[in-house]
């Protein structure tokens, strides 16, 4: 039924972690969300492959599972439903299936729930289960504005939320994945973990991942020196205390989750070396500015989606370099002068 792609097999092993901490935190709704979505998923592409006589590939498996993690904890099944069909039949299949799309699935399938739904999917967040660690981590006052954790973690809103609240997350639960959030976006260890096993088994380009990363990293110190970033003053903070707000922008949000599962897709992104860099930079510096300056709490979906956009037209601004070739009159010249030397010797001798 589905055809074999190991790269493909190798990123859906990559999200097992994430998938069991999303289970740790949020219990039996990632089982049941993530069920019905790979149930839709692998079904409305069998449709279209059937007509084609074609298999299912294992790329819906990854849309599948991606899609899944990036929802919020509540999202209602009947919405979570829409999108993962709307993601397989209208971002890829439609285009002729797998290897044509150009744009992510995934992310398509999230951004036109998140267009479509506003209300509801900036609103289903959940309590997830924490492990107040702040205690056992205590550096001083590391963590907050006053020396001491400026927020409660046991909320449901998210940590971008937290921080346009004026208020300061905790780091070490910022990093750990204990806070609120999309279901697969929370744990840095773990997807740090993960873009080690991608990029040594080569299965992401870790081009994608600095590059988009690097960019986003840039963007959010410009903002936040120029006192953009809503709710952080750099007033408020003096000397290495800086890092801590900019740490907190980095560690909230899905812009972790982005760089290494989705601005490494091999098919809606670019392939040239040069392309990448672009591509990654595209990508964090739009999302970090529709983060900053819009009215949407996060801007990963628009910063890969305008990373789309964009992906064959850079290709074709930053070309592959040729290798030097001899000319075939080259070697024909060096060809000659070499029997000609031969012939000179055996005269001499």
């Amino acid at each position: 039924m589905f055809q074999k792609q190991d790269i493909m097999r190798r990123v859906v092993y990559s999200l097992i972690p994430v998938f069991l901490f999303a289970t740790f935190l949020y219990g039996w709704r990632v089982l049941v969300t993530t069920a019905v979505v790979f149930a839709l998923g692998i079904a409305t592409e069998y449709v279209f492959e059937r007509s084609r006589k074609k298999n299912v590939s294992e790329a819906v498996l990854v849309t599948s599972a991606l899609y899944s993690l990036s929802l919020p904890p509540a999202t209602p099944l009947w919405i979570a439903a829409i999108g993962i069909v709307f993601a397989v039949a209208i971002a890829k299949e439609v285009y002729g299936g797998f290897g044509r799309n150009i744009f992510n699935p995934a992310i398509t399938g999230r951004l036109f729930i998140y267009l479509t739904f506003p209300t509801v999917l900036t609103t289903a967040w959940m309590v997830p289960a924490m492990v107040d660690i702040s205690n056992a981590f205590s550096l001083s006052g590391a963590f907050g504005t006053s020396g001491q954790v400026a927020v409660d973690t046991m909320t449901a809103a998210t940590p971008l939320a937290v921080m346009r609240s004026g208020e300061m997350p905790n780091l070490w639960n910022l990093f750990l994945g204990f806070r609120g959030g999309s279901m697969g976006e929370s744990s840095i260890i773990l997807i740090l973990a993960a873009a080690t096993y991608l990029i040594y088994t080569k299965t992401a380009n870790w081009k994608l991942i600095l590059s988009t990363f690097g960019s986003a990293l840039f963007f959010t110190v410009v903002f936040y020196f120029a006192d953009w970033i809503p709710g952080v003053s750099p007033s408020s903070y003096s000397g290495v205390r800086h890092l801590i707000p900019i740490a907190a922008y980095m560690m909230s949000g899905s812009i972790m989750y982005v760089s290494v599962w989705m601005a490494t897709d091999p098919i809606s992104g670019p392939n040239n070396p040069g392309a990448q860099w672009a591509y990654g930079i595209i990508i964090g510096g739009v999302s970090m500015a529709v983060r900053t300056f819009s009215g949407f709490p996060e801007g990963t979906s628009f910063g890969i989606m305008m990373g789309n956009v964009f992906s064959a037209l850079l290709d074709e601004i930053f070309p592959k370099k040729k290798k030097k070739k001899k000319s075939s009159a080259a070697k024909k010249n060096t060809s000659s002068s070499g029997s000609t030397g031969k012939k000179t010797q055996e005269v001499s001798a």
